[in-house]
């Protein structure tokens, strides 16, 4: 197996364990009056990802070496990201959902940022190709991100903001 084979390996497997996590808590979620905001952005952003994924795998030589360095810090931004879903707990999904009755969560990096798992995702998006020199996909899928994500963020802090004035 190649560097990039089990790297890609273990972002898929890492972003499915994820959508399980995210899955249960947004049922849970919503079964307890929570509201979703904005479903219909979700859609693109799972597309952007599996995207991304297929483009290295697709683009990216098989034997390509990774820069150790680069992909040094891809493995300390998925400690940030863990940070980030553990500070939520069962808050945390990949969808817009809010409790408009609830205090929002400032513990974990949400004391520094508004959104921290988005700077994680950005500098994933970025950092991973480029650790396979793959500078292209690094450039093309951060702009393709920003986009999106000025719309999510928007969406989502019309929602959370409404909770702070509450």
């Amino acid at each position: 197996m190649s560097w990039l084979d089990g790297v890609l390996l273990f972002v898929v497997a890492q972003r499915c364990i994820e959508l399980l996590y995210a899955g249960a808590n947004t049922r849970r979620a919503l079964a307890a009056g929570a509201i979703e905001i904005a479903a219909r952005q979700y859609r693109w952003i799972v597309a952007l990802h599996i995207a991304w994924i297929a483009s290295m795998l697709l683009f990216i030589p098989r034997n390509a070496q990774p820069n150790l360095l680069l992909l040094g810090i891809y493995a300390l931004l998925q400690l940030a990201r863990i940070w980030s879903i553990a500070s939520l707990g069962p808050y945390w999904t990949t969808r817009i959902v809010t409790f408009p009755d609830r205090p929002l969560v400032a513990r974990g990096p949400y004391r520094y940022l508004r959104h921290p798992n988005y700077l994680v995702v950005a500098c994933e998006i970025a950092v991973l190709p480029l650790a396979f020199g793959a500078w292209q996909i690094a450039a093309l899928f951060t702009v393709l991100d920003a986009i999106l994500l000025s719309a999510r963020i928007r969406a989502e802090d019309a929602a959370l903001d409404a909770r702070r004035r509450a």
